[in-house]
C-alpha cells in the first residue's frame, strides 16, 4: 500500500482546503493512503496528525482557511530538523510529502528534497509572487477584499474630504495593492517595486488638494519603502522575515501628510481642517471563503499534486501556465521571486 504525507504552512489562505481536497481525491482513486500532518512542519517535526478519508473533504472547497491547521515551523533551525522529517516518514510508511505553501514553506521542501526525501510543491500566496506560476490561489480572493474595501472607502473619504491611506499585504511585491488599486481606482498605488519619496507622494496629494479634489484614496502594500529613507529594523519571524505589522506603515504615512499640509502655508485656510486616515486591512484579506477562482484552481492544483504523486514525479511543484495547470522545477520556484513589472505598473500610473 502506498502512502503519502500532505501539510500546509505559512498564513493561511483562502483556497487551500479546495487543494486539500483534489489531492486526496486522486491519490485515493488510485489507492493511496494520505497522511495529514497538523500545523505545517511542526507537525512533522512532533509526528502530529491523521490518516484522512474521503469524508472529510467532501465539499470543504468552499471553505476558507485549512483543515489541516498551519505554522511558520523552519525545520532547517531545528537541531535535527531534516532528519527527524525523515525518521517521521520512515515511521508513517510515506514514500514522499505533498507541502503546501509560499517561499518558505517550499524553500524547506526543496532542501528536503536536496536531502533525498520525496517532495511535491503547490505554492500558496496570496501575495503572488512564487515564480514559475503566473497565479497563485489567494490572490484572486484577496485581491477581490481589497478592492471591496477601497471602494467602501471612497464615499467616507469623499464625505469628509479626508485622505486614506490603505495598507495591503504584499511584503515583498506589490500584487495585490496593485490590482485592487487599479480595480478601485486608488489616485496612487505604492509598491516595493517602484520605492517613491515622501515628497513625490505629497505633490501628488498637494496637487489634487489644489485642484478642488475633495479626497485622495493610497493604496500601498506593507512592504514599500520610501526612496532615499533607510527601513527601521524590525523583529523577525523562523525565516527571518521581518515583522512588518509592527512598522504602522499606513498610520505613519497618513501622519507625514496630514501635517505636511496642514504646515503647507502656500495652501489657502482650509488646510488647517485638512484630515488623513490610515486603514490596515491585514488579516481580513486571507480569511474567509475563497473565490469560484481560488476554488477552481486550488482544486485543478490539488488534482494536479495527485497525479505527480501517483506516476512518482517528486521534485516538481505545480503550476498555472496561462489557462494550464503545468508542472514546474522547486528549485528555481522558490529561487526567484516574481515581481511587479513595469508595463503592468505604468498602467495604474497613468490615472495618478
Amino acid at each position: 500500500m502506498r502512502k503519502i504525507g500532505i501539510l500546509t504552512g505559512g498564513g493561511d489562505c483562502p483556497g487551500l482546503n479546495a487543494v486539500i481536497r483534489g489531492v486526496v481525491t486522486r491519490c485515493m482513486k488510485d489507492g493511496i493512503e494520505v497522511f495529514g500532518f497538523h500545523a505545517g512542519w511542526r507537525g512533522v517535526i512532533e509526528c502530529d496528525g491523521h490518516w484522512m478519508t474521503l469524508k472529510e473533504v467532501e465539499s470543504i472547497q468552499t471553505q476558507g482557511g485549512t483543515i489541516l491547521g498551519s505554522s511558520r515551523t523552519n525545520v532547517m533551525k531545528i537541531e535535527n530538523g531534516p532528519e527527524i522529517v525523515r525518521t517521521t516518514m520512515e515511521a508513517l510508511g510515506l514514500e514522499g510529502l505533498v507541502a503546501i505553501g509560499g517561499d518558505d514553506t517550499l524553500g524547506v521542501a526543496n532542501q528536503l528534497r536536496k536531502l533525498g526525501m520525496n517532495m511535491i510543491g503547490v505554492p500558496k500566496t496570496i501575495d503572488n509572487d512564487l515564480s514559475c506560476t503566473d497565479w497563485t490561489f489567494g490572490f484572486d480572493t484577496a485581491s477581490n477584499i481589497a478592492t471591496e474595501e477601497i471602494d467602501r472607502l471612497h464615499t467616507t473619504a469623499a464625505s469628509h474630504a479626508r485622505c486614506f491611506v490603505v495598507e495591503c499585504m504584499g511584503r515583498h511585491t506589490g500584487w495585490i495593492a496593485l490590482q485592487a488599486g487599479i480595480a478601485a481606482d486608488a489616485h496612487l498605488v505604492l509598491v516595493p517595486e517602484f520605492p517613491m519619496s515622501f515628497k513625490e507622494i505629497y505633490e501628488l496629494v498637494r496637487n489634487r488638494y489644489v485642484r478642488g479634489e475633495r479626497y485622495t484614496i493610497i493604496a500601498v502594500a506593507e512592504g514599500f519603502e520610501f526612496k532615499d529613507e533607510a527601513m527601521e529594523e524590525l523583529e523577525t519571524d523562523m525565516f527571518g522575515n521581518a515583522l512588518l505589522l509592527h512598522r504602522e506603515l499606513a498610520r505613519g504615512l497618513a501622519e507625514r501628510i496630514e501635517k505636511a499640509i496642514r504646515t503647507d502655508e502656500t495652501l489657502d485656510k482650509r488646510r488647517e481642517h485638512f484630515e488623513a486616515r490610515s486603514v490596515v486591512l491585514g488579516h481580513l484579506q486571507r480569511g474567509g471563503a475563497p473565490s469560484a477562482f481560488d476554488r477552481v484552481l486550488g482544486t485543478r492544483m490539488g488534482v494536479k499534486a495527485g497525479e505527480l504523486v501517483v506516476n512518482n514525479e517528486y521534485g516538481n511543484m505545480v503550476s498555472l501556465r496561462g489557462t494550464n495547470i503545468a508542472v514546474a522545477d522547486l528549485e528555481r520556484a522558490v529561487t526567484e521571486r516574481k515581481k511587479v513589472d513595469k508595463e503592468f505598473y505604468d498602467v495604474a500610473a497613468l490615472f495618478f
